[in-house]
């Protein structure tokens, strides 16, 4: 495919707050046409009626889902829709030569039973789920590049296993001492109106959810697993913060050589991610804020050891809409394509 051609690429669920980056994200990407967005309940409309200040840039309707549709005009189709639903759509997507990128958890689990048991559906295809590839770059970048099939990772798994990986894959914690505790803005709990998220229920307030039973725990656990070479159980304890978008995530483990230092570790972490573009180690004694990442597609990862309790102590900061969902997507699809990975992609906030 010659640089001068644009790909054409479709959005299915391109109503909600992960649609809507995507669209942002790809109306400036020099290798993109959008050509079809989809979505149900707002089929018909007039994209810049559901978000009028994209209306002088988008001038698309939103369509209804048909397949053949999709399959007629589109290269790569983004599917961002609630779980148990791209795994109805994606084989027959696949089967056409299109390539998919499921934002939903549909496509993240290599042991669908796993997938059941957490999301209450069940699953027909097998064939298609067993050549998915779990979208994390950084830690699985060539199998993406040759994949036409991309489970795209959840926000708080996407912050908590880049603060996790160095660690794990060169064995320095102990895999069976992590906990997790996050926060994350309201946007990842979606555009539908929910009581918990209205302003006089959310705004100045902080407070727990999914304790022991939140389903990105599985998720987390399994590529933990794959990075460590055995099974890892975890703690992980989501927060809802009263902020739009964010997500920090701070990360304790058990060092398995509590000689190791602060420096240690950073060296650690500079040469694991140093071919991963989208990840900023903080220097000594810097630890990172969800405003830096705001807007971006970049992971701020800052860490100390602590030789009193033997413990490391990692903290991770990325937009939950971007680094966390659509711009993981972009960055995966850029992989895809044989493009630079960073094509597209917002790596400066407009701070403060």
């Amino acid at each position: 495919m010659g640089n001068s051609e644009k790909i054409s690429v479709g959005i299915v669920g391109a109503s909600g707050y992960g649609g809507v980056q995507l669209v942002r994200i790809l109306i400036e990407h020099p290798q993109v046409e959008i050509v079809y967005l989809g979505g149900d309940s707002s089929a018909g409309k007039e994209y810049g009626d559901l978000y009028p200040h994209l209306r002088h840039r988008t001038p698309t309707k939103i369509e209804s889902i048909n397949l053949e549709t999709i399959a007629s005009r589109c290269d790569v189709v983004f599917l961002g829709l609630p779980n148990g639903l791209a795994c109805n759509i994606a084989p027959s997507l696949i089967a056409t030569g299109c390539k998919v990128l499921d934002l939903s958890a549909d496509y993240r689990f290599q042991d669908l039973d796993l997938y059941t048991k957490w999301y209450k559906t069940e699953r027909e295809d097998l064939e298609t789920s067993a050549n998915a590839v779990y979208g994390l770059p950084e830690l699985y970048r060539k199998k993406i590049k040759n994949s036409n099939l991309i489970g795209c990772p959840g926000c708080y798994p996407t912050a908590s296993l880049l603060a996790l990986a160095p660690l794990l894959k060169q064995g320095l914690i102990d895999p069976n001492s992590i906990i997790i505790d996050a926060k994350s803005g309201t946007s990842g709990g979606g555009r539908q109106g929910k009581i918990n998220l209205l302003l006089a229920e959310a705004d100045s307030s902080l407070g727990a959810y999914g304790i022991a039973k939140h389903r990105h725990t599985p998720e987390i656990e399994q590529i933990c697993s794959d990075l460590a070479r055995s099974e890892v159980k975890l703690q992980f304890t989501p927060h809802l913060i009263p902020m739009p978008r964010g997500i920090l995530s701070t990360v304790y483990g058990t060092l398995t050589d509590p000689g190791l230092v602060t420096d240690d570790l950073l060296t650690v972490y500079n040469a694991f991610y140093r071919n991963s573009a989208f990840v900023k180690v903080m220097g000594r004694g810097i630890y990172p804020q969800t405003k830096w990442a705001c807007g971006t597609n970049l992971a701020y990862l800052g860490l100390e050891a602590d030789p009193r309790t033997g413990r490391v102590i990692v903290v991770s900061a990325i937009d939950n809409l971007i680094k966390g969902q659509a711009g993981q997507a972009v960055q995966c699809l850029n992989l895809m394509m044989g493009w630079q990975e960073d094509l597209g992609l917002p790596t400066l906030s407009f701070y403060p």
